[in-house]
């Protein structure tokens, strides 16, 4: 489990309204869906020390107090195929893929998503989110006892150079999306770690377990202070 306390900071910044210098936080996302991140390595300074960050290979994770760090792992490989990102209200899933220099293959993706949903008997419908194009999805899941409930969940597709991020978010930020809340911060603090080594586009980016990886329950948790 990272914990990191936040900082807060008193800071009057110039209203947009009134200043013809200053762009308005939306017009800014619009223009670009990542003007707050998730960002590429080539675009943080890796050895802030300020800014501590969890190294998983191709996702590097910054701690936050109160939100858990685990990694799924596919039993039969011992690969690393998912980082999580856990709060009290909710969770964020995070893998990244190769995609092409020239190209964007969230569309793709989103279509074998929804495939993948309706396979399942659930339903995903796009609509439009912060990052463009996204699928809000409804899955029937056994509570056990023979009881069953819908399970929302909403899956973004982050395109940055020669890599997706998807993040498939559940709990709170599926239904009651907050720009401010601690997991949407957390999406938008991952950095996103391409590497030189040839990739077919679509093709998983490698996720590693650090040494300090301790078991916890529910999958592999990652213990160290932050």
């Amino acid at each position: 489990m990272f914990r990191r306390k936040k900082a807060t900071e008193d800071q009057v910044s110039p209203d947009p309204a009134t200043d013809p210098t200053e762009e308005a936080p939306g017009d800014e996302v619009a223009q670009d869906p990542r003007a707050r991140g998730p960002w590429d390595a080539t675009e943080v300074r890796l050895d802030d020390p300020e800014t501590p960050r969890l190294d998983l290979g191709s996702l590097l994770v910054t701690p936050r107090e109160g939100l858990e760090v685990q990694v799924q792992v596919d039993e039969p490989t011992g690969q690393v195929v998912a980082v999580v990102v856990a709060a009290e209200d909710g969770a964020v899933e995070l893998r990244a893929f190769a995609a092409p220099r020239n190209g964007d293959i969230w569309e793709g993706v989103r279509r074998a998503v929804a495939g993948e949903v309706a396979q399942m008997g659930g339903t995903a419908t796009e609509v439009d989110g912060p990052y463009g194009t996204e699928l809000q999805v409804f899955l029937t899941v056994d509570l056990g006892d023979g009881q069953l409930a819908s399970q929302p969940s909403r899956v973004v597709g982050v395109s940055g150079p020669r890599w997706l991020l998807r993040a498939t978010l559940f709990g709170r930020p599926a239904v009651q999306p907050d720009p401010d809340g601690d997991l949407e911060q957390a999406l938008r603090d991952v950095v996103v770690v391409r590497g030189t080594n040839p990739v077919p586009p679509g093709d998983a980016l490698p996720l590693t377990l650090p040494p300090d990886a301790v078991p916890t329950e529910g999958g592999p948790g990652l213990d160290q202070d932050g």
